[in-house]
């Protein structure tokens, strides 16, 4: 079976990249933005006419939050019209395809979990394109998943795991919000689960839709305290609120996502945040 994966260079694609050794038996292409510009739909309709997949996992996305409410246009083209496209060619091809979304598709005004019956609305540009590349995709008559996740972290690329590390190490005040409640993922995590239910999503029919992201909930502030108590770093961490930072963009202030449809579905066990981050910063250190 052939796999093509989106977004190589990013945190995901990468992780799938490494991970990807132990499956000698699927041939997987890699691809990011300097192989093939995925807004151009004549470069990408050409690549599929001379290449042949099984499914395709488009991991690649417009993930600059604050940048997307200055930029919507591109936001919307990434996020949203390049689903769209990718998901009719895999429909008029027979072939899967696996989109990954995001919480901010959520207005974090929940009291529980979010489900995937729940209702979205979106807050940001950000959070509307990638609930417009879900959309897009559930248009085409394609068969896969589309994966809702959130606070992505790894080893790769940049990220708020990386960010602390770097301003802890160099004493620099660390003012984290603590009025922002959900759940960290680490990237591999979500990319061992994607490999694990292939087999699965090869024999599907429709589009399913599920959430990922490791299990428990904490605020960003208890994630950055995690991250320096850890790595053992002698950094002060200081609790603020939303309101005293000046981001552009809206965030939810409760996102965190229930889990157990996907847990049901595929009978994958999901990591606690706290294990998987001293995981990854056992790799980072």
């Amino acid at each position: 079976m052939n796999i093509l994966v989106t977004g190589s260079n990013g945190q995901l694609g990468n992780e799938i990249q490494e991970l990807s050794r132990q499956y000698p038996s699927w041939s997987f292409r890699f691809i990011d933005i300097n192989e093939l510009d995925l807004s151009s739909q004549k470069d990408v309709r050409t690549f599929f006419s001379m290449n042949q997949f099984g499914l395709v996992v488009h991991c690649a996305a417009y993930t600059a939050v604050d940048k997307a409410e200055q930029d919507p246009l591109r936001a919307m083209t990434v996020n949203a019209t390049v689903p769209g496209q990718l998901a009719a060619l895999c429909a008029a091809s027979g072939t899967r395809m696996i989109l990954i979304s995001t919480d901010y598709v959520f207005n974090g005004r929940n009291f529980k979990p979010y489900s995937e019956k729940d209702p979205v609305d979106p807050l940001s540009v950000y959070g509307r394109s990638k609930y417009e590349g879900e959309k897009a995709m559930q248009k085409e008559s394609v068969a896969g998943l589309i994966l809702r996740t959130s606070w992505l972290y790894s080893g790769y690329g940049s990220n708020f795991v990386k960010s602390i590390l770097n301003k802890a190490k160099k004493q620099e005040p660390l003012r984290v919000v603590f009025d922002q409640i959900g759940t960290p993922t680490y990237a591999r995590d979500l990319a061992k689960a994607i490999l694990e239910v292939i087999p699965e999503v090869m024999k599907m029919n429709s589009l399913e839709l599920y959430h990922f992201s490791n299990e428990g909930a904490i605020s960003w502030y208890d994630f950055a305290k995690a991250i320096v108590d850890i790595a053992e770093i002698p950094a002060s961490v200081s609790p603020i609120e939303t309101r005293e930072l000046t981001q552009i963009a809206e965030r939810p202030f409760y996102s965190v996502l229930n889990k157990a449809a996907i847990r049901e579905r595929f009978g994958i066990t999901i990591p606690y945040w706290r294990d998987s981050l001293k995981d990854c910063l056992s790799k980072l250190l």
